[in-house]
């Protein structure tokens, strides 16, 4: 479903998640991200209080918008969203939030975002077409 172009994308770019609950949407910019290797996008918690509040009270449900600020270049993916406290995913973001908040802040969690729907967001003739 991610194809490389994607993969790119969200590699070298911050991500917004997008969740709603009782009408009420909340975005939030997120910078500790990975792909892994089974597609699946996941997001280290340090700051997700309001998302994961919608997320447990809207079956999982979240959208990431990523994009390319100097081309131009994105993508909307919708999926559904799990949240994991423990492993290999939480303990890798765990090192990066130490890294650089020293104590400061923690990595709580993650999610694990596994995709449904990837739609180009790039200006032009491939705007909304669904990958």
């Amino acid at each position: 479903m991610l194809n490389e172009a994607v993969k790119k994308v969200l590699s070298e770019n911050m991500w917004d998640l997008a969740t709603c609950s009782d009408n009420m949407p909340n975005v939030v910019p997120v910078a500790f991200k990975d792909v892994t290797a089974d597609g699946k996008l996941a997001v280290g918690d340090v700051f997700l209080e309001t998302t994961l509040k919608n997320l447990r009270e809207n079956g999982g449900k979240i959208a990431v918008s990523v994009y390319d600020a100097k081309s131009l270049e994105g993508y909307q993916i919708k999926g559904t969203a799990e949240y994991i406290t423990s492993g290999a995913v939480v303990e890798t973001f765990q090192k990066m939030v130490e890294s650089m908040f020293h104590g400061a802040a923690t990595a709580k969690g993650a999610l694990l975002i596994t995709p449904e729907k990837v739609i180009v967001t790039t200006p032009g003739a491939e705007n909304k077409k669904e990958l």
